[in-house]
């Protein structure tokens, strides 16, 4: 679930960098303008998975290398 959610926010920031850079919205253009129900919906999507992600600020763990889950 983690790595669903940073490529839905790193999609977002890249899409909101084209916005910024050159005042073009990728999502908006795809789903047919930012009031529509895809766009919208991509939109919503997107803030769902930056919540999602703040709670890998606070988290001290880290996911085990690979050759400690061998042993």
């Amino acid at each position: 679930m983690d790595k669903i959610a940073l490529t839905i926010l790193i999609l977002g920031g890249l899409n909101w960098g084209s916005i910024g850079l050159f005042g073009f919205d990728f999502i908006a253009w795809i789903f047919g303008g930012q009031l529509s129900a895809g766009s919208r919906i991509v939109f919503v999507l997107v803030a769902v998975a930056a919540v999602w992600c703040i709670r890998l600020l606070f988290s001290g763990e880290e996911e085990p290398t690979r050759e400690a889950r061998a042993k």
